[in-house]
């Protein structure tokens, strides 16, 4: 065999490989594409929304179907989370309301609760929220609303900012909650209290 033909058989293997390479990298992408399919599904189900953009939007705010759940209270930690940190107080009365919830404890959606008062969730969760849970609020989902309503989100967050201001932690709300309850209000269409 000449230096040529070495060469070629050479270039034919390293060409064989790049294919192969090539051909295992879409079929990993095709597979990760039906399971994100896959999940928007159970998304889906799970919320009663069959907005395919809007089951998109959850999932790139790192919603599964095993935390959606969560949704509705993202205004709340959001409000908790408005002078900086959760305080005791507040951490208590979230879980409380998740409990009510059916978040039970050490599932998925506890451990991203926890996470969440721990780290404050990235701005795009917050900015986002609202218009996803009106968009829940009237899709008709009892298992997604759990029976809650725009007016019991405000009331909630009411809550939230209420515990821990003013004389032993009740009453005072400030001036940042007081906005945040104005837009979070107005972003689930209800009349604040």
């Amino acid at each position: 065999m000449g230096e040529h033909d070495a060469f070629a058989e050479r270039g034919r293997a390293l060409e064989e490989q790049y294919f192969q390479r090539r051909e295992r990298e879409l079929i990993e992408k095709m597979r990760k594409a039906a399971a994100a399919e896959q999940e928007r599904g159970a998304l889906g189900e799970k919320t009663g929304l069959q907005d395919s953009s809007l089951l998109q939007e959850l999932q790139d705010m790192g919603f599964t179907p095993d935390t959606v759940m969560l949704l509705p209270l993202v205004p709340v930690l959001e409000v908790a989370w408005a002078e900086g940190g959760i305080t005791s107080s507040e951490r208590h009365l979230l879980l409380k309301l998740a409990r009510s919830r059916g978040v039970d404890e050490d599932s998925a959606a506890d451990r991203q609760l926890q996470a969440w008062m721990s780290t404050r969730p990235e701005p795009l969760v917050f900015e986002r929220a609202g218009r996803l849970i009106a968009a829940l609020l009237t899709s008709g989902s009892e298992q997604a609303r759990a029976g809650l309503t725009g007016e019991d989100l405000v009331a909630h967050c009411e809550k939230i900012a209420a515990i821990s201001g003013g004389i032993l932690g009740m009453g005072y709300v400030s001036r940042e909650e007081r906005e945040l309850l104005s837009r979070i209000a107005s972003d689930l269409k209800t009349r604040q209290r």
